[in-house]
């Protein structure tokens, strides 16, 4: 798409171990996603969806194809693209505000002041409910309240792509629920974009504008991309019950546990041993 905020084209990545072998990780990824919208991925464990997450943050640099947000070409990391992974990454040593203020006092160091600084550090940290909790330190709080931490730190960075390494995996179902519905309403506050990770089904569906679905590796491709036409804003408990969240929910369970079963035990049957991990999976 010509208006297209973020965009990846054509991307390959391999990688080569050191024995020289070569490991193809993913083949031909085209996406585009406009502004505002929030984008899932979701496949196996393997398939390289994190890759992907890292090649648009600029952690690594694809083989083949490239990365464009908002007209520019990433080639590194930059403040542009916030990430939050599911270990929170806090400084341990640093408070709740410190570890938010570290990241503001970098990127707005020249254009505001310490005044400004301080007012939009309480604001991020007020907008994931943490304004109680400024002068703990990470070992003195919940691991939710570490990841509201640092979705507010990312926040604060005013990024045009926030990116999301599986943020909730790590916690239990309750404490991941509340979380996905705080961002769900600070989605629908700021607009942002977004693109996550994941390997919940229920939480692409719930949070997502639509989701990317990747086949198997080795030389993984998406396979199949579904759009989620739920309104917004979401609630769980109403959407339960929902024909629209059940079809997309059922779409993606037919793809991840039917299409992709399927063709991986069609071709571990028809090769030759360990000539399948050479194939490049399609849905």
């Amino acid at each position: 798409m010509s208006n297209a905020y973020l965009t990846i084209s054509r991307v390959d990545m391999t990688f080569t171990g050191n024995n020289g072998v070569v490991n193809p990780v993913l083949k031909g990824i085209d996406l585009t996603v406009q502004r505002g919208e929030f984008i899932s991925l979701i496949g196996h464990s393997g398939c390289g969806k994190s890759t992907v997450l890292n090649i648009v943050a600029g952690l690594l640099r694809a083989t083949a194809g490239g990365v464009i947000v908002d007209g520019r070409e990433v080639n590194a990391p930059g403040p542009d693209r916030a990430v939050v992974f599911q270990n929170h990454s806090l400084l341990p040593w640093l408070t709740v505000y410190q570890n938010v203020e570290i990241a503001v006092a970098k990127i707005f160091a020249t254009s505001k002041t310490p005044a400004e600084r301080k007012e939009w550090i309480l604001h991020n940290l007020n907008m994931v409910n943490m304004s109680h909790a400024l002068h703990r330190l990470p070992s003195e709080i919940s691991g939710g309240m570490k990841q509201r931490v640092g979705i507010a730190r990312a926040l604060a960075m005013e990024p045009k792509v926030l990116l999301l390494d599986e943020p909730f995996g790590a916690l239990d179902a309750l404490t991941r629920a509340h979380l996905q519905d705080e961002v769900i309403r600070i989605q629908g506050e700021l607009g942002n974009t977004v693109m996550m990770i994941t390997h919940d089904v229920d939480e692409a569906v719930l949070l997502s504008d639509r989701v990317v679905m990747m086949t198997n590796g080795p030389a993984a491709s998406i396979g199949q991309i579904l759009d989620v036409p739920l309104p917004r804003p979401r609630n769980r408990i109403a959407l339960a019950e929902n024909p629209v969240y059940n079809h997309c929910r059922q779409e993606i369970l037919t793809f991840l546990y039917e299409k992709q079963r399927k063709v991986e035990s069609i071709s571990s049957a028809r090769q030759p041993q360990g000539a399948a991990a050479q194939l490049t999976m399609k849905a």
